[in-house]
């Protein structure tokens, strides 16, 4: 399909200069790139906004979690941890 679109001289410029960078062939491939990225974006946001909505049921269940101050302070001390040592953090083993 061809389409025709209009863009903001700095739209233009933005464009050109990905181009210039040898990165993409054309502009057709900064805007499919670009287009790729938007896409993927809406996907991670319909899967948090799932996520929450799971989480939100969950609690309204009465399957929620205790979090006190002192378990988020623990929790944040082993997802630090966590990080350094390239493992899953596998929520059921926090404190």
């Amino acid at each position: 399909m061809t389409m025709h679109v209009n863009l903001s001289p700095e739209m233009e410029t933005y464009i050109k200069g990905k181009v210039s960078t040898g990165f993409y062939g054309n502009a057709t491939e900064v805007i499919r790139d670009a287009i790729r990225r938007m896409q993927a974006d809406e996907e991670r946001a319909t899967a948090f906004r799932r996520a929450v909505a799971e989480g939100e049921a969950e609690l309204d269940r009465g399957e929620g979690r205790d979090y006190t101050a002192k378990r988020l302070d623990d929790i944040t001390d082993a997802a630090r941890r966590n990080l350094r040592s390239d493992k899953p953090i596998d929520p059921d083993v926090l404190p």
